[in-house]
């Protein structure tokens, strides 16, 4: 397409030069005077500092380029009355792109002419009115071609942005379901094996427990295969989160605080702030398993009494932050660990940004920026 416009440009300025040279190019020599000379070339480089200089978008005709040109054009009638048909000329790019311009150009040089060879002979021959009603049919037959073939290409491009769009609509719609696959895939796994497995080895270990009620070793081993059993359960519950599909991001973070309160006894609260707006389900799902991850955290490692989780809807950006009041720590010794890296890395593939901020004694605030552009849907 943009072939196609270099191609149509370069049609618009041989019509600009080739019209120009040849209705002024009689007067010019019979006349044999400087002025009309400099105007004719005046005009000439008007023309070029507008329309080849400068790469102005399909139907820009700026109005100091007709202003300057009409006045070129002016001068030039002025000096001798031959140089009435030079308007067209001035004209050129409006006759490419606006057809009614176009033909009122060729209609108004055409009767021009006429007027021009009565004012001289003080008669018309029949020969010249239809002579230039022959040029005049023929030239805004032009002008209509070019402008249908202007029109044809504008629908065409219209047509190739859109149907670009609907692929790459539909590319990121096959890559979101890919990749929803894919999490599926790896919970249905990790469900079936690891999860079931950690399952299986509790029994076995609240069996041996019943036996062995005093064992040491036995009892914290019933502990850690506990732990990594309800590890194992909010992995999978990252990889399918299933409140979303029910209620919303919002819900979901309600839901997310009140398990916690139920299972710990920890005070925890969810709170929204702002507007709400519709978000993409991939900006949802990330955003919930960065609370998930932050949440899962604050529980193995901050022996927290309060947490709550805070999504702020503004002007130019979603945040989620997930604060609680326990042990804190230095988040650049933590800055390594594999959660605090998979939080950043889910908000760096979305655009966004993770904070965290923390000190020893003093808790910990986790926060997820997420901007509009990615919100509407820009990717």
């Amino acid at each position: 397409m943009e072939s196609w416009e270099r191609s149509r440009r370069r049609w618009q300025h041989a019509f600009f030069v080739s019209w120009l040279v040849l209705t002024s190019a009689g007067p010019v020599i019979e006349g044999g005077r400087v002025l009309p000379v400099v105007l004719v070339a005046g005009l000439a480089a008007w023309y070029a500092v507008w329309f080849v200089l400068r790469t102005p978008q399909p139907g820009d005709v700026p109005l100091p380029y007709v202003l300057g040109g009409g006045l070129l054009w002016l001068g030039l009638f002025a000096v001798d009355s031959s140089f009435l048909v030079v308007g067209l000329s001035v004209l050129a790019p409006y006759c490419m792109d606006a057809v009614r311009v176009g033909l009122v150009a060729v209609v108004s040089c055409a009767g021009g002419w006429l007027w021009h060879r009565y004012h001289l002979t003080g008669s018309i021959a029949w020969t010249e009115v239809v002579i230039s009603a022959l040029i005049a049919i023929s030239a805004g037959a032009a002008v209509g071609y070019f402008h249908s073939v202007a029109q044809q290409s504008a629908e065409r491009k219209r047509l190739i942005d859109e149907l670009q769009a609907a692929q790459e609509a539909r590319a990121a719609a096959e890559r979101e379901a890919g990749v929803a696959a894919e999490r599926q895939r790896l919970a249905r796994d990790i469900h079936d094996s690891l999860t079931q497995g950690f399952a299986s080895v509790v029994m076995l270990l609240e069996a041996a427990q019943a036996t062995l009620p005093d064992n040491k070793h036995l009892t914290q081993a019933l502990r850690v295969t506990r732990e990594n059993l309800a590890e194992s359960r909010r992995v999978v519950g990252a990889l399918r989160p299933g409140d979303l599909d029910e209620c919303g991001l919002p819900e979901a973070l309600r839901r997310l605080s009140g398990r916690l309160s139920d299972e710990t006894g920890v005070e925890a609260h969810t709170v929204i702030t702002g507007t709400l707006r519709p978000l993409e389900a991939h900006v949802q799902a990330e955003l919930l398993r960065v609370a998930q991850e932050a949440v899962a955290n604050a529980r193995r490692h901050a022996a927290a009494d309060q947490v709550t989780l805070t999504l702020s809807y503004m002007e130019d950006l979603v945040v989620l932050d997930v604060h609680d009041d326990g042990g804190g720590f230095d988040p650049e010794r933590a800055a390594s660990g594999h959660g605090l890296s998979i939080m950043r890395e889910r908000m760096e593939q979305l655009g966004g940004t993770l904070l965290v901020e923390s000190a020893p004694g003093a808790g910990a605030t986790v926060v997820a920026g997420v901007p509009v552009a990615v919100l509407s849907g820009a990717r």
